[in-house]
């Protein structure tokens, strides 16, 4: 059988792309969509029957859609904004950022409002806050090894136990003294306890405004785009240009089986779907699935299995409510830094964008809860979580039960590559071993490496590779993208240019053959 040109039930030779794309997402549709745009013919498979996007796609449920883990089309490198304009070029609207912590009943403002810190805090509390900072600045700990280690040291025990530990915890499913530092220095990097209160000032006095325009600094995030039907919007348009090149083919239901090289270097990628088995050969793979699972599924298995298989994920689902009322609070998300409730942050989804709700008397809210796949919440069924999410609103004064009028669980599994004490060895492990074993396969994106990158520093891995493909060589070395990053929120949009070779490399990239032309000679070769 034969599915959109590619060989399908059977174990034969099947077909010839130049680059096989495990998994549709942000890393993975980037990949297919600039390669479809120099020429080359690709085949993307997704596990998902019906979305594309991965953890960024946008699920619809009665005319209703959810962001799942709300995704700000905000990034520092211009060659991203360029990319996402040149997708999506009509549909972004502008939203307002507005974040609030949620603490012992009282709401806090983020970015930081010195004065409404102060007020909820009390004057007591607030000063035991900056004496345990100053505690922490001149007698830090000194073996920094751990979350806790790192974050007390830059914001003190107090103001730690406070506002990062116990959502740390509930996030991640585990003690913040045995989580790596590795993770606060790569998403917490750059902001500054006096800068956020310095910056808290000036927003509460209103002296953040430039003397000529009127315009507020944006010392933090205060807007961000956002496609108007959410970020699954995106992907579905760089899906839709893909097969619309006539060059690519996106492949649903489609799960990666196994993956070997043969003698001639050209690999074999069988992938299982529901009418059997769909076979495709390769010149290059471009993965974004977790390592992992990766490591699995290649043949022979490699080496470095072992340490892969130690590699760990934390596991998440949405429980969308809806919710009788004009509308609840003006947050994009509010984070529960409570232990009275399992609910680890809310979305308001009207917030992200008006057109994702689509009655006006009827708020739509999702509520993160956080989980491994198998354990106790994530078994539970769906009327169960949406009874559990209706009596955590109520705890939390939100809302009253009877106003809840429906609702929806959505489960992502993988949604977050686990930063534990051995974490980096292993991923460091398999690096080496596939990458000198294996130079045209290609890890990207935030599962594919085992980062926690964002959606923009999964789409820049993806980037770049592509442009290492091109050259037909690693011109680019991926993996110094967002290992520098500053705080993630806190700078200007497209300030920043893309990883940027060495002169040796650069020249190297330059002397590359016509890529029309070097396509032609491979496929000949192939045939």
């Amino acid at each position: 059988m034969v599915l959109g040109g590619l060989e399908t039930g059977g174990t034969g030779k099947g077909a010839m792309v130049d680059v096989a794309i495990i998994g549709a997402g942000p890393a993975g549709l980037t990949s297919a969509y600039l390669l479809t745009k120099a020429g080359f013919r690709v085949a993307v498979i997704e596990k998902d029957e019906r979305y594309v996007g991965g953890i960024s796609r946008t699920v619809e449920h009665e005319g209703y859609r959810f962001d799942i883990g709300g995704h700000r089309f905000f990034s520092k490198s211009q060659a991203v904004v360029d990319l996402w304009n040149e997708i999506l070029p009509d549909d972004f609207i502008q939203r307002p950022r507005m974040s609030r912590i949620y603490y012992e009943g009282k709401f806090y403002s983020y970015p930081l409002r010195a004065f409404e810190a102060l007020r909820n805090l009390g004057l007591w509390r607030s000063a035991a806050c900056m004496a345990s900072f100053a505690r922490a600045q001149v007698f830090p700990r000194k073996s920094v090894k751990s979350f806790e280690d790192w974050t007390v040291n830059q914001f003190g025990q107090k103001l730690f136990s406070i506002f990062f530990k116990t959502y740390t915890e509930k996030v991640w499913g585990m003690p913040c003294d045995e989580m790596s530092a590795d993770w606060a220095a790569q998403r917490i990097k750059g902001l500054s306890l006096w800068g956020a209160v310095v910056d808290g000032l000036k927003r509460s006095l209103g002296l953040n405004r430039r003397p000529n325009d009127g315009m507020a600094t944006k010392t933090l995030l205060e807007s961000f785009r956002y496609p108007r039907l959410g970020p699954g919007m995106m992907w579905e348009a760089a899906r839709d240009h893909v097969i619309a090149s006539g060059n690519g083919q996106v492949l649903m239901g489609h799960s990666l089986k196994q993956l070997s090289q043969g003698a001639d270097g050209r690999w074999r990628v069988s992938a299982g779907h529901g009418e059997g088995e769909t076979v495709i050969h390769a010149a290059h793979v471009i993965s974004s699935a977790p390592m992992r699972e990766l490591a699995g599924r290649i043949h022979p298995l490699p080496v470095s299995l072992p340490e892969a298989m130690e590699l760990k994920y934390r596991d998440f689902l949405t429980v969308a409510l809806k919710i009788r009322s004009d509308d609840l609070f003006p947050d994009n998300w509010i984070y529960i830094h409570d232990s009275k409730v399992q609910v680890g942050r809310i979305q308001n989804f009207r917030s992200w964008s008006p057109e994702m709700v689509p009655d006006a008397g009827v708020a739509c809210v999702g509520l993160e809860y956080f989980c491994f796949e198998g354990d106790g919440l994530w078994s539970q069924s769906d009327e169960d979580l949406i009874a559990l999410a209706t009596r955590e609103m109520e705890i939390l004064g939100l809302v009253r039960a009877d106003q809840v009028i429906g609702g929806a669980v959505v489960r992502q599994e993988k949604a977050y590559p686990v930063y534990d004490e051995t974490y980096a060895e292993h991923v460091s492990a398999m690096r080496a071993d596939l990458e000198a074993r294996f130079p045209t396969l290609h890890m990207v994106g935030r599962n594919g490496m085992h980062r926690y990158n964002n959606q923009d520093h999964a789409m820049m891995t993806a980037m770049l590779t592509v442009e290492n493909i091109k050259a037909g060589a690693r011109v680019y070395d991926i993996w110094r993208v967002n290992e520098d990053a500053e705080y993630h929120e806190a700078g200007d949009e497209g300030a920043q240019t893309s990883v940027a070779p060495t002169p040796d490399q650069a020249a190297a990239l330059a002397s590359v053959r016509d890529v029309p032309q070097r396509l032609a000679d491979d496929r000949q070769r192939a045939a």
